[in-house]
């Protein structure tokens, strides 16, 4: 047995820095990061697949923090500078006025004629320039914070029948601020969850770090203690996941190593990893202390809805762009989806869920077809999950590519070893993460599925039409996630494959 505490690290690429942080909530150091100059980026151009980012030292460690992960480790910019206080003074008239769902049951007019009002202000808005912002990471998160915050009340605020024509003043600045941070011009995850928290308790210090017991969020669309709850349950995850990511990295670093020292301490560290994504599921279900199922499926996740989950298909049509032809038509136009987490993401990654799955149980001629079909599926749910990457920040797609490519994958080094106790740690966090997804089911029948039939039954109530005319039209509409999917289908199929990650001895038993 060799002591390999004093060798030197892996040469690769470093996985995790520590951040250097924020002074006050509205600026950062002059040598952060965030602070640093930007050169400028053609607008609309995507990154070529495997070529990292570098116009920040962000692409260089990620933006991930030791203390804080995927979260900044100091409460994101709470308000733009003066030159775009017009952005942030529409987004606050929106809270005052409540605006209402344009699809509401019973929408009054008063409601719709402030909806509308609401509406006007912004097509009444010179178009900024973005000149200053895109020198600064800092300032163009806020932005595209509040823009697609901005973006989502002004389309799900109009009639339902209404064609969806977005102004110029929100078109043009949305889409450069986009194409800077190559982030589609829709609100998401990093919008509503990574970026969107606050101290719920004002520290004692500037710098002090998010905990779990003291958070709030800046922007809610309903202005609902709900909506709050629903997301600061998945930044609780974020943070809580922190641990995790911690043991990605020392498990990393002896997996350079490969001897039996390194055997032994991968098995510590999974056993621990065991019991934070554990953890993570009872983050997941508290969602149900503070937030209400209709009120959630009625009053908040129709905000979140992207182009492709719009009942009627009514296509967003961003004007202007005729003036500006270094800007692209959008294409992914999906709304915020818990398939946006990083840490998520990270955790399938690193274990190996997706690419050495082998879920199939049928046998003979059969098989072939149930085989082809399930490759298939799969394909379809890794094309998803890969697709939803696009809507992280892409310095934590630049993480998650630079964890996919280490070339000593975990699943290997544990399948080498043939030490049942690496074995039995190893499948301990597969079926963790598969506890993980079972609860990630429950939230969505209860949040999603019986919402949704109860509003299919209120719906036919109303419309006095008969109720097997009714049942078969509701069946003939999968529900859809927000980020655009068959939602039970592809919960269930990304929930079965985690599980055909497990180890299994000759006769098909789990270590």
């Amino acid at each position: 047995m060799s002591d390999h505490s004093s060798s030197p690290p892996p040469p690769d690429l470093p996985l995790f820095t520590i951040g250097t942080g924020s002074p006050a909530m509205t600026a950062v150091a002059p040598n952060h990061f965030l602070a640093l100059p930007r050169p400028n980026t053609l607008l609309g151009h995507a990154l070529p697949v495997g070529v990292p980012d570098t116009s920040t030292l962000a692409a260089h460690d990620f933006d991930v923090d030791t203390r804080t992960g995927f979260l900044p480790p100091q409460v994101p910019l709470t308000r733009l500078p003066v030159r775009w206080e017009r952005w942030e003074e529409i987004l606050d008239d929106a809270g005052r006025r409540r605006l209402q769902l344009g699809d509401k049951v019973g929408i009054s007019a008063a409601e719709q004629e402030s909806s509308a009002t609401w509406r006007a202000s912004i097509s009444s808005l010179p178009v900024l320039p973005i000149d200053d912002l895109e020198k600064s990471e800092y300032l163009l998160r806020r932005a595209h914070h509040v823009l697609s915050f901005i973006l989502h009340l002004f389309i799900h605020s109009l009639p339902p029948s209404a064609p969806i024509l977005i102004p110029a003043p929100l078109t043009i600045p949305l889409l450069q601020v986009s194409a800077e941070l190559h982030l589609p011009p829709t609100n998401n995850y990093t919008d509503n969850v990574l970026y969107n928290w606050k101290h719920k308790v004002a520290p004692h210090s500037s710098e002090a770090l998010p905990t779990l017991d003291n958070l709030a969020c800046q922007t809610l669309f309903s202005n609902t203690p709900d909506e709050e709850a629903f997301y600061l349950a998945s930044t609780r995850i974020e943070l809580r996941g922190v641990e995790a990511l911690e043991l990605m990295r020392s498990s990393m670093d002896e997996l350079f190593h490969s001897d039996t020292l390194a055997e032994r301490r991968v098995t510590s560290y999974l056993q621990t990893m065991a019991t934070v994504i554990r953890e993570l599921r009872t983050l997941l279900l508290s969602v149900r202390e503070g937030c209400n199922p209709d009120i959630f499926y009625n009053q908040i996740r129709p905000w979140f809805k992207g182009a492709d989950s719009d009942p009627s298909g009514r296509p967003w049509v961003f004007e202007g762009l005729e003036d500006h032809p270094e800007l692209a038509e959008p294409i992914e136009l999906s709304g915020p989806s818990a398939g946006q987490s990083p840490l998520v993401h990270a955790l399938d990654v690193f274990l190996g869920v997706d690419r050495y799955s082998h879920t199939s149980t049928s046998t003979g001629a059969r098989a072939s077809a149930a085989a082809s079909a399930h490759a298939a599926e799969g394909n379809s749910r890794a094309a998803f999950l890969e697709r939803m990457q696009i809507y992280m920040s892409r310095h934590h797609r630049t993480f998650l590519r630079h964890l996919s490519q280490n070339q000593r994958p975990l699943r290997d080094f544990v399948e080498r070893s043939k030490n049942t106790g690496l074995l039995e740690a190893y499948n301990e966090c597969v079926k963790a993460l598969k506890e993980f997804r079972d609860s990630h089911m429950i939230v969505v029948a209860l949040y999603i599925i019986g919402p949704a039939k109860k509003a299919r039954e209120q719906a036919e109530a109303r419309a006095r039409v008969a109720q097997e005319t009714q049942g078969a039209a509701a069946d003939a509409h999968a529900l859809k996630g927000t980020g655009g999917t068959n939602l039970v289908k592809f919960l269930k199929g990304v929930r079965d494959r985690t599980a055909g990650a497990l180890f299994t001895d000759v006769h098909g038993r789990a270590f």
